[in-house]
């Protein structure tokens, strides 16, 4: 790459894309990389700002920015993922299928800080859908040495930075808790916000079974449900500690591993996650789940349907990002709630 006077740069390939930009009409290149720079071209180029342009020299060992971004793109790309056409240094991940985004934080970060290149994604753990941007990725310089590409990509490994985890049916039942609602004295208020939710996924309800605050009917109903062939079971109320709040007992006498009772999230506090026979996510969402607009639910539903297995250190690092600012207008996942 030679830096060369504009005016004699007639007859040499440019090494980069050159943008014209006008604001609220355009911005796009005017003359792409590999062009050969003709005489009438000259006054376009001075029009852009451009008296010195880069002209293209071979080196065998410097890639050009393109060719870089290319070997950024391979150590990002996951399944379910195509890239945007290279410009100027930069490749975009889009999402050919609705699923669960994954991000590898601590290549991303081994990137971002080797220099010279960087990449920029959406937050991970949440819901994307088929035609969302993931990422976007861009090398720095113009050119960029090849020894140093190798590097990252030797760094990386053979797993990428950017996973998309397809969104599998499930077959779900409902638990529904509490003597006011067994005994008809109030409306059940909550199922239908359980429904509302599922329906944003591939999701078939196999079943509802009301219950009183006897645990031992709660664990049964539990068990009736993964017997039906439940993929999940969801237990609506009875999560506090008052005396009558018998659900994280009836979920622990499933025989379930609990993951955690409890999580740093507000709305959501008193959530329990578990795993029958560790395939089968057993959950027990407090009553905030059917009041507030969104809540811890709302954080680990898109996991449970992606089969990805949450744990007990991933639930604690909820806490940063855990509060809910109840916004009179809710733009959920576009917030900060949850990242």
């Amino acid at each position: 790459m030679k830096l060369m006077r504009t005016e004699d740069a007639v007859g040499q390939i440019l090494c980069h894309d050159i943008t014209q930009i006008i604001k609220g009409v355009t911005k796009d290149a005017v003359f792409r990389k590999g062009h050969v720079i003709r005489e009438e071209d000259i006054p376009v180029l001075l029009s852009v700002g451009k008296e010195n342009v880069y002209i293209w020299e071979n080196d065998e060992n410097m890639l050009h920015e393109n060719d870089a971004a290319q070997v950024l793109y391979e150590i990002c790309k996951g399944n379910h993922m195509h890239p945007t056409p290279v410009k100027e240094g930069k490749i975009e991940l889009v999402a050919d299928i609705d699923g669960l985004l994954k991000v590898d934080d601590a290549k991303m970060r081994l990137v971002n800080g080797f220099g010279q290149m960087m990449i920029a994604s959406r937050h991970g753990n949440f819901a994307v859908h088929k035609g969302d941007k993931l990422a976007g990725t861009r090398i720095i310089p113009l050119v960029i040495e090849k020894e140093k590409m190798e590097k990252v990509k030797e760094m990386c490994g053979d797993e990428p930075i950017f996973q998309l985890l397809p969104f599998v049916h499930k077959k779900v039942g409902i638990v529904t808790t509490g003597s006011e609602v067994y005994h008809h004295r109030i409306k059940d208020e909550f199922t239908p916000v359980i429904l509302d939710k599922l329906a944003e996924f591939d999701t078939e309800v196999i079943g509802q079974i009301l219950c009183d605050d006897d645990h031992e009917k709660i664990t049964a109903a539990i068990l009736t449900h993964i017997e039906n062939g439940a993929d999940m079971v969801i237990c609506t109320g009875g999560m506090s500690v008052d005396p009558d709040d018998r659900t994280p007992l009836a979920i622990k006498n499933t025989g379930a591993r609990i993951v955690s009772y409890g999580a740093p999230v507000l709305p959501g506090a008193m959530f329990l996650l578990s795993y029958y026979n560790e395939t089968i996510p057993v959950v027990g969402l407090p009553g905030c789940v059917m009041y507030a607009k969104r809540t811890i639910f709302d954080l680990i539903l898109p996991r449970l349907m992606a089969d990805d297995p949450v744990t007990a250190d991933e639930l604690a690092a909820l806490g940063q990002g855990g509060l809910c600012l109840n916004c009179d207008v809710c733009t959920f996942p576009n917030c900060g709630f949850g990242k």
